[in-house]
C-alpha cells in the first residue's frame, strides 16, 4: 500500500503509456449537469507550469526510460472545495488538478491514491514523494485532465482524522473534488470532453470503487463516467475481517499497522469507542492505546486479539462492529460502467478474495461489463505494474 517515488518510476517504465486521448477521442454526448447543480469550488490556484523538458528531467537513471512518454507540456493546480465529513459536518478538502497542454479537448481520469501515512504526499502539495507529482504528471502528459482528490485527513483538512477504508468519506471527497473539478474547468475555460474515467490501486482501488457505487447510484448523468479499473482494493470487508480473524497474516508490523488503522478508524466513525482491550491482548492493547496506528506488532493479527472479540465475531455475537464492516462492503451491487478489477494472486496485504468475491456478485446481479484480471503470483507491490499497463491499455479502447 505504500509506494516509495523510485519504485513507482520503475513501475510506469514497464506500464508502456502509449495512448494520447486527445488525438482522436471526443465527446459524442450531451454535456452533463450544469455545474450549476452542485458548487463546491471554493478556490484554485495555480501550482505550477511544466514544459516537456522540465518533466523529462524529473526521470533520471533507472526512471530514464519514463522521458519517452513525455508528450505535452502540463500545469498543475491546488484546488479547495466543500465536502461532507463522515459526522455530517461541512468541511474544506483539497486536491490536485493536473492539466495537459493541449488545444483539443481532453477527457478527465480521476485518479484516487494509495495508503499515505504523510502529508508531504498528499496530491495538493505537489512534492517529489506524491502519486500526483510522479505518474500523475506522467499521465496528464498523456493528454488526460488528471483529478487526484487528497481525501479528508490530508492538505487543508490535514487536520482531521483520515477516513482511512470508509466508503462514505473516501467517496464523498472525491465526488466532490469532481464537482470542484468541473467548475474550475469551466471558470478557466479548459476544454474537457466531459468523458471521466476513474482509477485507483489500493486504498485508491478502494475509493475507486466507492467512488463508482457512488456515482452510479446517486448522481443521475450528473457526470459521463466511461470506464472504472480498481486495483487491489478490500471492497468485500466482511470476508476480509473473517480472514484476519481466522486466517494467519504476514505478521509484519507495517501490514499491520493497515489493519489497525482500519479498526480504529470505524471505532471512531461509528461511536463504539471501546477501549483497545476489548480488542487487543496484553501488550498489544497498552501499545496502541498509546501509539495508535504505529504501534509495532509482529505477530499474526488474529494472535493479537482477544479470544472473547474473537469469538463475538466469529459467532455473530457483536453486531455493533460487524455493522460498522458491513457498511464499508462495496463488492455486491451491478455496475452500469464498463468495469475491470486488477489483483495479484500472492497479494499479502490485500487477499485476492476481495477481486474474486467482487466479480462474483457483480456477476450473479447481471453484470456483464465487469471483468477481473488475476496477475499469477503477483504481490501488492508488483501487481500494480500490470495494473497501469492494464488500465491505459483498457481506457483507450473505450469507444468515444
Amino acid at each position: 500500500m505504500l509506494l516509495t517515488k523510485s519504485f513507482i518510476t520503475l513501475l510506469l517504465a514497464g506500464s508502456m503509456l502509449l495512448i494520447a486521448p486527445t488525438s482522436c477521442k471526443t465527446s459524442t454526448v450531451d454535456d452533463p449537469a450544469p455545474p450549476a447543480q452542485q458548487h463546491t469550488l471554493i478556490k484554485g490556484s495555480l501550482i505550477g507550469e511544466y514544459s516537456t523538458d522540465q518533466l523529462r528531467s524529473r526521470f533520471t537513471g533507472a526512471s530514464t526510460i519514463l522521458q519517452i512518454f513525455i508528450r505535452y507540456g502540463i500545469k498543475a493546480y491546488r484546488l479547495e472545495y466543500t465536502t461532507t465529513n463522515t459526522d455530517g459536518k461541512t468541511v474544506t478538502a483539497s486536491g490536485a488538478l493536473i492539466v495537459p497542454n493541449v488545444t483539443t479537448a481532453a477527457p478527465m481520469l480521476s485518479m484516487q491514491h494509495g495508503t499515505i501515512t504523510s502529508d508531504d504526499d498528499a496530491p495538493s502539495n505537489f512534492r517529489s514523494s506524491s502519486e500526483a507529482y510522479s505518474y500523475g504528471s506522467v499521465f496528464a502528459s498523456q493528454g488526460y485532465i488528471i483529478a487526484a482528490p487528497d481525501y479528508i485527513g490530508y492538505g487543508a483538512s490535514k487536520n482531521l482524522p483520515h477516513t482511512y477504508e470508509n466508503q462514505n468519506g473516501l467517496a464523498t471527497a472525491s465526488l466532490d473534488m469532481l464537482r470542484a473539478a468541473r467548475e474550475f474547468l469551466s471558470n478557466e475555460k479548459i476544454n474537457w470532453d466531459k468523458r471521466l474515467f476513474v482509477a485507483g490501486y489500493s486504498e485508491g482501488g478502494y475509493a475507486t470503487m466507492s467512488l463508482q457505487k457512488k456515482i452510479e447510484e446517486e448522481t443521475g448523468n450528473e457526470f459521463n463516467l466511461v470506464a472504472s479499473s480498481c486495483g487491489a482494493g478490500a471492497y468485500d470487508k466482511t470476508a476480509f475481517m473473517n480472514h484476519l480473524f481466522t486466517q494467519q497474516t504476514a505478521g509484519v508490523d507495517y501490514i499491520n499497522r493497515l489493519y489497525v488503522w482500519v479498526l480504529l478508524t470505524y471505532d471512531r466513525i461509528y461511536g463504539l469507542n471501546r477501549p483497545m482491550t476489548y480488542y487487543f491482548k496484553e501488550p498489544y492493547a497498552t501499545l496502541i492505546a498509546k501509539d495508535g496506528m504505529n504501534a509495532s506488532i509482529n505477530v499474526s493479527l488474529n494472535l493479537a486479539f482477544t479470544d472473547s472479540f474473537k469469538k463475538a465475531i466469529v459467532d455473530g455475537t457483536d453486531k455493533e462492529f460487524i455493522a460498522a464492516v458491513q457498511a464499508n462492503n462495496v463488492h455486491d451491487w451491478k455496475p452500469r460502467t464498463p468495469t475491470r478489477l486488477y489483483h495479484g494472486t500472492a497479494d499479502e496485504i490485500v487477499p485476492y478474495l476481495n477481486s474474486q468475491n467482487a466479480y462474483d456478485a457483480m456477476r450473479k446481479r447481471g453484470a456483464t461489463n465487469v471483468e477481473i484480471k488475476p496477475v499469477p503470483g503477483g504481490t501488492h507491490a508488483t501487481t500494480i505494474i500490470e495494473f497501469i499497463r492494464g488500465t491505459y491499455e483498457f481506457f483507450g479502447s473505450i469507444p468515444s
